[in-house]
């Protein structure tokens, strides 16, 4: 099943960018909403090849993923393989500058059932794709409206 959006950010790309590959911060917000990470690599700058340990509660089972940046390219993409028990995710983010204060971002997601239960619960959900689809681009226009106001409070 894929998933994407486009989203215009009132935000040079650079900025944009940035805000996306701030991984520490990302790391620290899923620990807050209870969710256990562990790097597994010693990367001390953002590259290829970073890689993660998560462990997280969803839909009341104890979960564990392990995520890999497959594409690093500043400031134009980034890439990550997110493998689970029963999934294979594919998420690429691709960024655009349209112009000296205008960022396209592009976000991608595809998801691939890796056993037989996944392969039937993702048919279950492609029956209210477009709901799923609906909630994947508000969340993303979410971000961009968060990377907005941020860049709006630097400026100021």
């Amino acid at each position: 099943m894929k998933f994407s959006t486009k989203e215009d950010i009132e935000a040079p790309v650079a900025f944009v960018f940035a805000e996306l590959s701030d991984f520490d911060g990302f790391e620290r917000a899923a620990m807050r909403r209870g969710a256990t990470i562990k790097r597994l690599d010693r990367r001390t700058e953002p590259v290829a090849g970073m890689s993660w340990a998560l462990e997280f509660r969803w839909r009341g089972r104890e979960r564990k993923m392990v995520t890999d940046m497959t594409a690093y390219d500043p400031p134009q993409a980034m890439a990550f393989l997110a493998e689970s028990a029963g999934f294979e995710m594919v998420l690429e983010l691709s960024f655009l500058e349209m112009s000296r204060r205008r960022t396209r971002l592009a976000v991608e997601l595809q998801i691939k059932p890796r056993t037989l239960a996944s392969r039937i619960m993702l048919q279950s959900l492609k029956l209210g794709k477009a709901k799923l689809s609906r909630k994947f681009a508000a969340r993303v226009r979410m971000a961009a409206d968060e990377i907005e106001a941020r860049h709006l409070k630097q400026q100021s």
